[in-house]
Protein backbone atom coordinates (compact mmCIF):
# COMPACT_ATOMS: atom_id res chain seq x y z
CA UNK A 1 0.00 0.00 0.00
CA UNK A 2 1.86 3.01 -0.97
CA UNK A 3 1.11 6.11 1.30
CA UNK A 4 0.45 8.98 -1.39
CA UNK A 5 0.28 11.93 1.36
CA UNK A 6 4.22 10.94 2.77
CA UNK A 7 5.93 10.05 -0.65
CA UNK A 8 4.67 13.77 -2.09
CA UNK A 9 5.99 14.80 0.91
CA UNK A 10 9.30 13.64 0.06
CA UNK A 11 9.02 14.12 -3.41
CA UNK A 12 8.47 17.98 -2.59
CA UNK A 13 11.19 18.12 -0.73
CA UNK A 14 13.84 16.28 -2.94
CA UNK A 15 13.35 19.17 -5.58
CA UNK A 16 13.27 21.70 -2.84
CA UNK A 17 16.70 20.50 -2.05
CA UNK A 18 17.86 19.98 -5.62
CA UNK A 19 16.96 23.19 -6.68
CA UNK A 20 18.76 25.33 -3.58
CA UNK A 21 21.54 23.19 -4.13
CA UNK A 22 21.14 23.63 -8.42
CA UNK A 23 20.25 27.93 -7.67
CA UNK A 24 23.43 28.60 -5.30
CA UNK A 25 24.93 31.75 -6.09
CA UNK A 26 21.50 33.19 -7.29
CA UNK A 27 19.41 35.81 -6.08
CA UNK A 28 16.38 34.88 -4.67
CA UNK A 29 13.47 35.30 -6.98
CA UNK A 30 15.55 33.24 -9.60
CA UNK A 31 16.17 30.24 -7.43
CA UNK A 32 12.40 30.52 -6.41
CA UNK A 33 11.30 30.41 -10.48
CA UNK A 34 13.90 27.68 -11.22
CA UNK A 35 11.94 25.60 -7.98
CA UNK A 36 8.61 26.46 -9.44
CA UNK A 37 9.78 25.02 -12.67
CA UNK A 38 11.11 21.75 -11.60
CA UNK A 39 7.99 20.87 -9.66
CA UNK A 40 5.78 22.45 -12.47
CA UNK A 41 7.15 20.20 -15.14
CA UNK A 42 6.82 17.34 -13.38
CA UNK A 43 3.72 17.43 -11.83
CA UNK A 44 2.52 18.32 -15.56
CA UNK A 45 4.79 16.75 -17.40
CA UNK A 46 4.40 19.05 -19.75
CA UNK A 47 6.76 22.58 -21.18
CA UNK A 48 3.58 24.57 -21.43
CA UNK A 49 3.74 27.57 -19.28
CA UNK A 50 -0.47 27.37 -19.26
CA UNK A 51 0.53 23.28 -17.65
CA UNK A 52 3.25 24.46 -15.59
CA UNK A 53 1.26 27.45 -13.72
CA UNK A 54 -2.27 25.26 -13.07
CA UNK A 55 0.13 22.97 -11.78
CA UNK A 56 2.08 25.10 -9.26
CA UNK A 57 -1.63 25.93 -7.72
CA UNK A 58 -0.93 29.52 -6.83
CA UNK A 59 -3.92 31.82 -5.56
CA UNK A 60 -3.61 34.36 -8.01
CA UNK A 61 -5.13 34.03 -11.64
CA UNK A 62 -3.18 31.87 -14.41
CA UNK A 63 -2.97 34.90 -16.71
CA UNK A 64 -0.50 36.45 -13.89
CA UNK A 65 1.52 33.05 -13.26
CA UNK A 66 2.01 32.56 -16.76
CA UNK A 67 3.07 36.09 -17.13
CA UNK A 68 5.41 36.06 -14.70
CA UNK A 69 6.87 32.09 -15.34
CA UNK A 70 7.85 33.75 -19.13
CA UNK A 71 8.99 37.33 -17.99
CA UNK A 72 11.30 35.03 -15.89
CA UNK A 73 12.70 33.02 -18.35
CA UNK A 74 13.21 35.43 -20.71
CA UNK A 75 14.98 37.92 -18.42
CA UNK A 76 17.91 34.74 -17.21
CA UNK A 77 21.13 36.15 -17.82
CA UNK A 78 24.33 34.28 -19.38
CA UNK A 79 25.58 34.49 -15.99
CA UNK A 80 22.69 33.27 -14.29
CA UNK A 81 22.49 29.86 -16.77
CA UNK A 82 25.97 29.53 -16.53
CA UNK A 83 26.06 29.44 -12.64
CA UNK A 84 23.17 26.74 -12.90
CA UNK A 85 25.44 24.88 -14.66
CA UNK A 86 28.46 24.88 -13.16
CA UNK A 87 26.37 23.64 -9.79
CA UNK A 88 24.57 21.04 -11.74
CA UNK A 89 28.26 19.87 -12.53
CA UNK A 90 29.50 19.75 -8.63
CA UNK A 91 26.48 17.55 -8.06
CA UNK A 92 27.37 15.46 -10.89
CA UNK A 93 31.22 15.47 -9.99
CA UNK A 94 29.85 13.28 -7.09
CA UNK A 95 29.73 10.17 -10.23
CA UNK A 96 32.15 10.80 -11.97
CA UNK A 97 36.05 9.32 -12.17
CA UNK A 98 38.90 8.24 -14.27
CA UNK A 99 36.68 5.28 -15.82
CA UNK A 100 33.46 8.00 -16.60
CA UNK A 101 32.31 7.15 -20.16
CA UNK A 102 31.18 10.63 -21.72
CA UNK A 103 28.78 10.87 -24.60
CA UNK A 104 28.88 13.83 -26.93
CA UNK A 105 26.43 14.12 -29.19
CA UNK A 106 23.87 16.70 -31.09
CA UNK A 107 20.19 16.78 -31.15
CA UNK A 108 17.28 19.24 -32.83
CA UNK A 109 14.44 20.47 -31.94
CA UNK A 110 11.83 20.76 -34.79
CA UNK A 111 9.06 23.51 -34.39
CA UNK A 112 7.21 22.72 -38.49
CA UNK A 113 4.83 25.11 -37.48
CA UNK A 114 6.32 28.26 -35.98
CA UNK A 115 6.87 31.02 -37.99
CA UNK A 116 7.70 34.38 -34.85
CA UNK A 117 10.56 32.27 -33.05
CA UNK A 118 13.80 34.16 -31.96
CA UNK A 119 16.35 33.26 -35.08
CA UNK A 120 14.41 30.22 -36.23
CA UNK A 121 16.57 28.30 -39.18
CA UNK A 122 16.52 25.10 -40.62
CA UNK A 123 17.44 21.75 -39.18
CA UNK A 124 17.41 17.44 -40.12
CA UNK A 125 14.88 16.41 -38.28
CA UNK A 126 16.63 13.39 -36.63
CA UNK A 127 13.12 10.92 -36.44
CA UNK A 128 11.91 11.72 -40.22
CA UNK A 129 15.04 12.44 -42.25
CA UNK A 130 13.20 15.64 -43.58
CA UNK A 131 14.45 19.12 -43.51
CA UNK A 132 12.12 21.16 -41.07
CA UNK A 133 12.11 24.89 -39.13
CA UNK A 134 13.91 24.99 -35.47
CA UNK A 135 17.10 24.95 -33.47
CA UNK A 136 20.09 22.34 -33.24
CA UNK A 137 21.23 21.28 -29.61
CA UNK A 138 24.61 19.79 -28.80
CA UNK A 139 24.96 17.85 -25.00
CA UNK A 140 27.41 15.76 -23.17
CA UNK A 141 26.49 13.31 -20.80
CA UNK A 142 28.18 11.17 -17.85
CA UNK A 143 27.14 7.65 -17.63
CA UNK A 144 26.80 6.80 -13.70
CA UNK A 145 29.20 4.30 -12.38
CA UNK A 146 26.44 2.00 -11.05
CA UNK A 147 23.48 2.24 -13.64
CA UNK A 148 24.93 3.63 -16.64
CA UNK A 149 22.12 6.35 -16.40
CA UNK A 150 23.08 9.37 -18.62
CA UNK A 151 23.56 12.42 -16.71
CA UNK A 152 23.95 15.70 -18.44
CA UNK A 153 26.69 18.11 -17.69
CA UNK A 154 26.63 20.16 -20.40
CA UNK A 155 23.47 21.50 -23.30
CA UNK A 156 23.28 24.43 -25.61
CA UNK A 157 20.56 25.43 -27.75
CA UNK A 158 21.88 27.17 -30.81
CA UNK A 159 21.38 28.78 -34.24
CA UNK A 160 22.68 29.58 -37.52
CA UNK A 161 21.11 32.45 -37.31
CA UNK A 162 21.95 34.27 -34.35
CA UNK A 163 24.38 36.66 -33.72
CA UNK A 164 27.92 35.75 -33.10
CA UNK A 165 27.78 32.31 -34.58
CA UNK A 166 30.74 31.02 -36.19
CA UNK A 167 30.27 26.90 -36.66
CA UNK A 168 28.88 23.79 -35.55
CA UNK A 169 32.38 22.71 -34.67
CA UNK A 170 32.87 25.66 -32.47
CA UNK A 171 29.37 24.96 -30.45
CA UNK A 172 31.02 21.26 -29.65
CA UNK A 173 34.68 23.06 -28.89
CA UNK A 174 33.05 25.20 -26.75
CA UNK A 175 31.42 22.36 -24.48
CA UNK A 176 34.08 19.98 -24.36
CA UNK A 177 36.35 23.25 -23.36
CA UNK A 178 33.62 22.83 -20.63
CA UNK A 179 34.05 19.95 -19.77
CA UNK A 180 38.02 19.92 -19.49
CA UNK A 181 37.82 23.25 -17.45
CA UNK A 182 35.21 21.37 -15.12
CA UNK A 183 36.41 17.56 -14.98
CA UNK A 184 39.91 17.76 -16.36
CA UNK A 185 41.45 14.68 -18.45
CA UNK A 186 39.15 12.32 -16.34
CA UNK A 187 37.20 9.67 -18.24
CA UNK A 188 36.32 8.48 -22.27
CA UNK A 189 35.00 11.05 -24.78
CA UNK A 190 33.03 8.59 -27.18
CA UNK A 191 31.55 10.27 -30.46
CA UNK A 192 29.94 8.84 -33.25
CA UNK A 193 30.68 9.19 -36.93
CA UNK A 194 29.28 12.54 -37.76
CA UNK A 195 32.43 14.08 -35.41
CA UNK A 196 34.80 12.45 -37.31
CA UNK A 197 36.83 15.72 -38.38
CA UNK A 198 40.77 16.77 -37.10
CA UNK A 199 39.75 19.67 -35.44
CA UNK A 200 38.50 17.07 -32.40
CA UNK A 201 41.37 14.63 -32.76
CA UNK A 202 43.63 17.49 -32.37
CA UNK A 203 41.67 18.81 -29.92
CA UNK A 204 41.84 15.51 -27.64
CA UNK A 205 45.69 15.19 -28.84
CA UNK A 206 46.68 18.63 -27.58
CA UNK A 207 45.29 17.72 -24.03
CA UNK A 208 45.89 14.47 -23.85
CA UNK A 209 42.57 13.18 -23.49
CA UNK A 210 40.96 9.86 -23.79
CA UNK A 211 38.45 9.29 -26.28
CA UNK A 212 36.86 6.97 -28.74
CA UNK A 213 35.87 8.45 -31.90
CA UNK A 214 33.13 6.37 -34.92
CA UNK A 215 35.09 7.00 -38.10
CA UNK A 216 33.91 7.25 -41.73
CA UNK A 217 34.79 4.86 -44.71
CA UNK A 218 36.10 7.89 -46.42
CA UNK A 219 39.12 8.57 -43.59
CA UNK A 220 42.68 7.94 -44.55
CA UNK A 221 45.35 6.55 -41.93
CA UNK A 222 49.16 6.16 -42.03
CA UNK A 223 49.15 1.93 -41.85
CA UNK A 224 53.18 0.40 -41.80
CA UNK A 225 54.32 3.69 -43.48
CA UNK A 226 51.92 4.26 -45.93
CA UNK A 227 48.77 6.35 -46.57
CA UNK A 228 45.59 4.44 -47.18
CA UNK A 229 42.02 4.03 -46.95
CA UNK A 230 40.71 3.13 -43.26
CA UNK A 231 38.37 0.73 -44.64
CA UNK A 232 40.56 -1.27 -46.92
CA UNK A 233 43.14 -1.27 -43.81
CA UNK A 234 40.06 -3.00 -41.65
CA UNK A 235 39.98 -5.41 -44.71
CA UNK A 236 43.16 -6.91 -44.15
CA UNK A 237 41.83 -8.67 -40.99
CA UNK A 238 39.40 -11.08 -40.12
CA UNK A 239 38.89 -10.96 -36.21
CA UNK A 240 41.04 -12.32 -33.70
CA UNK A 241 38.69 -11.51 -30.83
CA UNK A 242 35.07 -12.55 -30.07
CA UNK A 243 32.19 -10.68 -28.44
CA UNK A 244 28.67 -11.13 -28.14
CA UNK A 245 25.93 -8.78 -27.71
CA UNK A 246 22.08 -8.73 -27.49
CA UNK A 247 19.84 -6.75 -29.56
CA UNK A 248 16.60 -4.44 -28.25
CA UNK A 249 14.94 -8.04 -29.55
CA UNK A 250 17.15 -10.10 -27.05
CA UNK A 251 18.68 -12.27 -29.81
CA UNK A 252 22.62 -12.93 -29.40
CA UNK A 253 24.94 -10.92 -31.76
CA UNK A 254 28.31 -12.40 -32.60
CA UNK A 255 31.10 -9.90 -33.17
CA UNK A 256 34.81 -10.03 -33.68
CA UNK A 257 37.20 -6.90 -33.19
CA UNK A 258 40.76 -6.57 -34.11
CA UNK A 259 42.95 -4.07 -33.06
CA UNK A 260 45.51 -2.43 -35.76
CA UNK A 261 47.96 0.38 -35.05
CA UNK A 262 47.59 3.59 -36.90
CA UNK A 263 48.24 7.18 -36.93
CA UNK A 264 46.81 10.42 -38.55
CA UNK A 265 48.24 11.67 -42.04
CA UNK A 266 48.62 14.98 -40.66
CA UNK A 267 50.41 13.14 -37.31
CA UNK A 268 52.28 10.39 -38.20
CA UNK A 269 53.97 10.18 -34.76
CA UNK A 270 51.19 10.41 -32.71
CA UNK A 271 50.17 6.72 -32.17
CA UNK A 272 46.79 5.71 -32.44
CA UNK A 273 44.79 2.42 -32.11
CA UNK A 274 41.92 1.37 -35.03
CA UNK A 275 39.35 -1.26 -33.51
CA UNK A 276 37.72 -3.15 -36.38
CA UNK A 277 33.72 -4.44 -34.99
CA UNK A 278 32.69 -7.34 -37.53
CA UNK A 279 29.76 -8.33 -37.18
CA UNK A 280 26.83 -5.32 -36.96
CA UNK A 281 26.47 -4.91 -40.93
CA UNK A 282 28.01 -5.40 -44.19
CA UNK A 283 30.51 -2.98 -43.68
CA UNK A 284 33.12 -3.22 -39.98
CA UNK A 285 32.42 -0.74 -37.55
CA UNK A 286 35.65 1.15 -37.26
CA UNK A 287 36.72 3.28 -34.47
CA UNK A 288 39.64 5.21 -33.76
CA UNK A 289 41.02 5.87 -29.94
CA UNK A 290 43.97 6.75 -28.20
CA UNK A 291 43.84 4.30 -25.52
CA UNK A 292 46.44 1.83 -25.04
CA UNK A 293 47.07 -1.38 -23.44
CA UNK A 294 49.20 -4.73 -23.32
CA UNK A 295 46.38 -6.40 -22.91
CA UNK A 296 45.05 -7.92 -26.14
CA UNK A 297 41.61 -7.72 -25.43
CA UNK A 298 41.80 -3.62 -25.41
CA UNK A 299 39.60 -4.56 -28.56
CA UNK A 300 36.59 -5.53 -26.85
CA UNK A 301 36.94 -3.29 -24.14
CA UNK A 302 36.69 -0.32 -26.60
CA UNK A 303 33.54 -1.41 -28.50
CA UNK A 304 31.91 -2.09 -25.38
CA UNK A 305 32.53 1.60 -24.27
CA UNK A 306 31.44 2.94 -27.25
CA UNK A 307 28.30 0.99 -27.85
CA UNK A 308 27.57 2.70 -23.92
CA UNK A 309 27.67 5.61 -26.06
CA UNK A 310 24.17 4.82 -27.74
CA UNK A 311 22.34 5.50 -23.70
CA UNK A 312 22.17 9.23 -24.62
CA UNK A 313 20.03 8.32 -27.60
CA UNK A 314 17.43 7.45 -24.66
CA UNK A 315 17.95 9.97 -22.94
CA UNK A 316 17.24 12.29 -25.91
CA UNK A 317 14.16 10.40 -26.29
CA UNK A 318 13.13 10.65 -22.92
CA UNK A 319 13.85 14.69 -22.43
CA UNK A 320 11.29 15.12 -25.63
CA UNK A 321 8.61 12.02 -25.33
CA UNK A 322 8.25 12.51 -20.99
CA UNK A 323 7.70 16.46 -21.20
CA UNK A 324 7.26 16.86 -24.75
CA UNK A 325 9.75 19.56 -25.05
CA UNK A 326 9.15 20.29 -28.97
CA UNK A 327 5.34 21.37 -27.85
CA UNK A 328 7.41 24.93 -26.12
CA UNK A 329 4.97 28.03 -26.42
CA UNK A 330 7.98 30.52 -25.45
CA UNK A 331 9.34 32.87 -28.74
CA UNK A 332 12.18 33.99 -27.17
CA UNK A 333 15.67 31.87 -27.59
CA UNK A 334 16.94 33.09 -24.40
CA UNK A 335 13.58 31.86 -23.13
CA UNK A 336 13.83 28.50 -25.10
CA UNK A 337 17.53 27.84 -23.93
CA UNK A 338 16.16 28.47 -20.01
CA UNK A 339 13.54 26.10 -20.59
CA UNK A 340 15.85 23.43 -22.27
CA UNK A 341 18.13 23.71 -19.08
CA UNK A 342 15.59 23.32 -16.91
CA UNK A 343 14.70 19.79 -18.64
CA UNK A 344 18.43 18.75 -18.15
CA UNK A 345 18.29 19.58 -14.78
CA UNK A 346 15.30 18.06 -13.78
CA UNK A 347 16.48 14.74 -15.95
CA UNK A 348 19.69 14.90 -13.88
CA UNK A 349 17.60 14.73 -10.71
CA UNK A 350 15.66 12.17 -12.04
CA UNK A 351 19.29 10.31 -13.32
CA UNK A 352 20.84 10.85 -9.68
CA UNK A 353 17.63 9.42 -8.26
CA UNK A 354 17.77 6.42 -10.91
CA UNK A 355 21.43 5.64 -9.53
CA UNK A 356 20.43 5.79 -5.72
CA UNK A 357 17.45 2.97 -6.90
CA UNK A 358 19.37 -0.09 -5.13
CA UNK A 359 19.87 1.55 -1.84
CA UNK A 360 16.94 4.07 -1.48
CA UNK A 361 13.04 2.94 -0.56
CA UNK A 362 11.96 5.85 -1.32
CA UNK A 363 12.67 5.46 -5.44
CA UNK A 364 11.24 1.54 -5.28
CA UNK A 365 8.16 3.38 -4.05
CA UNK A 366 7.75 5.75 -6.97
CA UNK A 367 9.04 3.34 -9.40
CA UNK A 368 5.78 0.70 -7.95
CA UNK A 369 3.53 4.23 -8.53
CA UNK A 370 4.54 4.39 -11.84
CA UNK A 371 1.79 3.90 -14.62
CA UNK A 372 4.14 2.45 -16.74
CA UNK A 373 6.77 0.14 -15.11
CA UNK A 374 6.01 -1.88 -11.63
CA UNK A 375 8.26 -2.60 -9.35
CA UNK A 376 10.72 -5.27 -10.72
CA UNK A 377 13.45 -6.62 -9.30
CA UNK A 378 16.53 -5.16 -8.49
CA UNK A 379 18.67 -7.57 -9.69
CA UNK A 380 17.09 -7.59 -13.11
CA UNK A 381 17.13 -3.60 -12.89
CA UNK A 382 20.46 -2.47 -12.34
CA UNK A 383 21.12 -1.76 -15.69
CA UNK A 384 17.91 -0.33 -16.82
CA UNK A 385 16.92 2.78 -18.06
CA UNK A 386 14.53 3.56 -15.18
CA UNK A 387 14.10 7.17 -15.88
CA UNK A 388 11.05 6.82 -17.38
CA UNK A 389 9.20 4.88 -14.88
CA UNK A 390 10.77 7.41 -11.79
CA UNK A 391 9.49 10.16 -13.80
CA UNK A 392 5.95 8.90 -13.88
CA UNK A 393 5.87 7.86 -10.57
CA UNK A 394 6.41 11.49 -9.84
CA UNK A 395 4.04 12.57 -11.92
CA UNK A 396 1.55 10.53 -10.53
CA UNK A 397 2.13 11.13 -6.67
CA UNK A 398 2.40 15.09 -7.24
CA UNK A 399 -0.58 14.94 -9.26
CA UNK A 400 -2.98 13.11 -6.37
CA UNK A 401 -2.18 16.18 -4.63
CA UNK A 402 -4.62 19.49 -3.66
CA UNK A 403 -1.48 22.15 -3.24
CA UNK A 404 1.59 23.03 -4.82
CA UNK A 405 5.06 23.66 -3.91
CA UNK A 406 4.40 27.11 -2.63
CA UNK A 407 4.27 25.86 1.62
CA UNK A 408 7.55 25.15 1.25
CA UNK A 409 9.16 28.44 0.69
CA UNK A 410 9.34 30.29 3.94
CA UNK A 411 6.37 33.64 4.50
CA UNK A 412 7.89 36.87 4.21
CA UNK A 413 7.68 38.63 7.93
CA UNK A 414 5.43 41.44 8.44
CA UNK A 415 7.91 44.61 7.70
CA UNK A 416 5.56 47.34 6.56
CA UNK A 417 5.31 50.47 8.24
CA UNK A 418 1.28 50.65 7.87
CA UNK A 419 -0.36 50.93 11.18
CA UNK A 420 -2.50 48.33 12.02
CA UNK A 421 -6.07 48.97 13.27
CA UNK A 422 -7.44 45.90 15.44
CA UNK A 423 -11.08 45.60 15.09
CA UNK A 424 -12.98 43.66 17.16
Amino acid sequence: MINYTKLSYLVKREILNFSERICKGLKKPESKLICNMLYGVSESGSCHLSQIGRALKEGISLKKTIERLSRGLSDFSEYEQRKLLDNNAQIVGKYINEKTIYTIDGSDVTKPSSNALECLDLVRDGSTGKIEKGYFTVEIAALTQESKTPVSVYDRVYSAKEEGFISEDEEVLHGLRYLSEKFGRQGIRTMDRGYDALVYYEYFLKKQEKFIIRATKNRNVCYNGETRNILEVAKLFKGKYRIDFKDKKGRTIECKTSIIPVSLPKHPKQMLNLVVVFGFGNDPMLLLTNLMSDDPRLSNTVTKVYLMRWRIEEYFRFKKQQYGFEGFRVRSLNSIRMLHRILTLLSSLIGILSEKRCDSMFVWELIEASKRIYRPKKDKAKRKFLNYAIADGIFVVLRKTLVGISGFFPCPLNNSLQISLFIP
